[in-house]
């Protein structure tokens, strides 16, 4: 068995649910309650992922930036190093699908290398849908990236989007 490690980034608007995310991945966990993230939190979670014949035991460094535009000036800092990325928008909220461009134009200013995964989050929230599924597979497709639909609240699409990053990290 291979050991790795690899650090991503989760970027987006404030209050798309990144920490809600983190949290559901790394602790099984869902809380309603907003807290803000302020500047960087850094959690991670080891997954074993299959490459080729080998098996990869790799730990995730899990940095939640935060989506303030305050941030946007230290922001490149907290991206350094980072090999990978999780775009996050609101499925309720159609303007943090447009700024998903800007997020992985910082991350590949960076690092242009870096593999991307759009999250589309909140689909537990169907009733206040406001994006419809081909808006995020347009979009995916404008950052050259998979999409996934989440809920940090139930679970839906959480795993697969933090092991589609993981394989991007180790380039399987």
């Amino acid at each position: 068995m291979v050991t790795l490690s690899a650090k991503v980034c989760l970027l987006g608007d404030y209050a798309v649910g990144k920490t809600s995310l983190v949290r559901r991945f790394v602790y099984n966990m869902f809380d309603d309650r907003y807290l803000s993230t302020i500047g960087v939190k850094v959690s991670r979670k080891i997954v074993a992922l299959a490459r080729g014949e080998q098996v990869v035991e790799l730990t995730l460094m899990l940095w939640d930036l935060a989506g303030s535009e305050e941030f946007d000036s230290v922001r490149a800092s907290y991206l350094r190093g980072a090999v990978a990325a999780l775009i996050v928008c609101d499925l309720t909220q159609p303007s943090t699908l447009a700024t998903a461009p800007q997020y992985a134009a910082q991350i590949r200013a960076v690092n242009p290398r870096a593999g991307l995964v759009l999250a589309a989050n909140k689909l537990d929230l169907a009733e206040q849908r406001a994006l419809t599924d081909e808006d995020v597979r347009a979009m995916a497709r404008i950052l050259g990236a998979p999409c996934l639909f989440t809920s940090a609240k139930n679970g839906d699409g959480v795993d697969e989007a933090f092991r589609d990053l993981g394989r991007l990290a180790i380039g399987a």
